[in-house]
């Protein structure tokens, strides 16, 4: 199926509340016009150099949506346009883009990354540091940017019932944290191969890539 059928494919499938994310890393430019063609607006890169190069080429109604790990160093590159930083998982990175997002005399959304999946190589915090966080001092003092939901990835396995755990626990701390904050609407989990869980565990927007653009070709 073309990148069009399966966009519209996946979008007749969907709950209302539900935003789909169409996951575009590595993939080219034509292939990102076949789907804005057939409507869709929101694009999650995973390397800001990369998403950076993709929104100067491409239409300015575009939401691009950061959603891998974020190093600090790079977020001077997508300050300027960024619409949601899916992976903020520390205090650190989030006083780095609210310093970049000042330079632009913007305010940043940001969703923060809880530690769900029991592997190493996943980021994130645990649901008592976002709480944490959330209260602290520090964090009222940061103008620039805006805490508007969560983000998680369930484990890589086959057994759905753990990932269908994770998914729980991540809308448990959800709802518990949005009781004290009521900006927080976004939850963010469900990719390709989960995301139809995640929507039943209470996501409000999933990352897909492969089952819109096809198997990713990395270098």
């Amino acid at each position: 199926m073309s990148i069009k059928e399966n966009l519209n494919h996946i979008k007749s499938s969907l709950p209302k509340h539900v935003t789909l994310v169409a996951v575009s890393k590595t993939k080219p430019v034509s292939d990102l016009m076949e789907a804005y063609n057939a409507g869709q607006r929101i694009f999650g890169e995973n390397k800001i150099q990369e998403m950076a190069e993709k929104y100067e080429q491409m239409p300015k109604d575009i939401q691009w949506h950061m959603i891998g790990h974020v190093q600090r160093n790079k977020v001077k590159y997508m300050a300027e346009f960024v619409s949601l930083i899916h992976g903020v998982d520390s205090f650190k990175l989030l006083k780095e883009i609210n310093k970049q997002a000042k330079k632009h005399d913007r305010v940043i959304n940001c969703l923060l990354q809880i530690k769900i999946a029991d592997e190493d190589s996943k980021f994130g915090m645990s649901a008592n540091d976002a709480t944490t966080l959330l209260h602290s001092d520090e964090f009222s003092e940061l103008k620039n940017i805006k805490i508007v939901g969560l983000m998680g990835m369930a484990t890589f396995t086959d057994d759905m019932t753990q990932v269908e755990n994770e998914f729980k626990f991540l809308k448990t701390t959800f709802d518990q944290l949005k009781t004290e904050n009521s900006e927080l609407k976004t939850l963010s989990m469900g990719m390709s191969g989960d995301y139809k869980i995640a929507i039943e565990c209470g996501s409000t927007m999933i990352r897909v890539g492969s089952s819109i653009f096809g198997a990713r070709n990395y270098q």
